[in-house]
């Protein structure tokens, strides 16, 4: 039985602004519309939030087929092809983009380069919904690359002409081997230092912080939370064993076997209600203190997704 335990709470954590703005988004929709509305995939990855909005009567879907014409669809934060735009069309659906705003100008880039005849490459995940959406904001010449092996190999129309983006949530150490690789084969590419959000490079440094306090480190997110997954690696690669637990459930008792000093940081896409309850799990092992971290004290918020439809 634990009797002490520090427990240290990463700062920034949890919601970002464009998570913020995809869920209002889905609220303000039921709000207007009425039962049910229609989300193409999840509007953000986390289970717990997906439920909650299913209760309220939002309704998940992989396929526009799935929505009845006329039905209000929302587009999820991650984004979308304009392929996928143009059959919502054809099918008579009402849209509303939930597209976080900082994906939306990653997609500008895209097409900006691809009209001035660059190849694009997009360094991301293979069908991360994010990149898939990026990748079909044009009809051809991009190229998804996940890694260096990738970028040694992929293949382009014209060296002299390439261009980079890069999916939003990132490690950024991920990105730097990549990065060079490009710079070396293609010496005239175009691109920004990295696309990761603010919110991301946020969350990791806040973790890289944490570590430096903790003997083990709590991420809350969803498998399926590319943000929370790279919270994990960020918080391995410091040293300090790390697990991605979607609630208190996820913890085994055996991991604080010999643990005194306990971090916990949340993925852009978890309720800070499901922090608390990790908080409230440690409290039936034994005496828990409480130290908020210092840390950036984000304060961009963006307007719900205009209804329109």
């Amino acid at each position: 039985m634990v009797t002490e335990l520090a427990v240290y709470l990463a700062s920034p954590r949890g919601f970002c602004a464009g998570v913020e703005r995809a869920i209002e988004t889905v609220k303000l929709c039921l709000r207007r519309y009425g039962k049910p509305v229609y989300v193409l995939h999840e509007i953000v990855h986390n289970k717990h939030v997906i439920s909650e909005l299913e209760a309220s009567g939002a309704v998940f879907v992989e396929n526009l087929c799935d929505v009845p014409q006329g039905g209000v669809c929302i587009f999820s934060a991650h984004g979308v092809s304009r392929g996928i735009e143009q059959k919502a069309v054809e099918l008579g659906l009402r849209t509303v983009d939930a597209t976080c705003p900082l994906v939306t100008s990653v997609h500008g880039m895209v097409e900006k380069y691809h009209a001035m005849g660059y190849d694009v490459i997009i360094i991301g995940h293979h069908r991360h919904p994010e990149v898939e959406g990026t990748a079909g904001r044009v009809a051809d010449r991009v190229h998804i690359v996940a890694n260096e092996e990738e970028a040694e190999t992929v293949e382009v129309s014209d060296v002299r002409k390439v261009a980079y983006v890069t999916q939003t949530t990132l490690n950024s150490n991920d990105i730097v081997g990549i990065v060079k690789i490009l710079n070396s084969r293609f010496t005239k590419i175009k691109g920004p230092r990295s696309n990761i959000c603010f919110a991301t490079q946020n969350r990791q440094d806040a973790v890289k912080i944490l570590a430096e306090n903790c003997d083990l480190l709590f991420v809350v997110g969803s498998k399926n939370s590319s943000n929370s997954n790279r919270l994990r690696e960020v918080a391995t690669l410091c040293g300090v064993e790390a697990h991605l637990v979607d609630d208190y459930q996820d913890i085994d008792p055996a991991w604080l076997l010999g643990k005194k000093r306990i971090g916990i940081t949340a993925g852009a896409s978890a309720p800070e209600r499901l922090v608390d309850g990790v908080i409230l799990w440690l409290r039936s092992y034994g005496t828990v203190r409480v130290v908020e971290m210092e840390g950036i004290r984000e304060k961009i918020h963006f307007k719900p997704a205009a209804l329109s439809c």
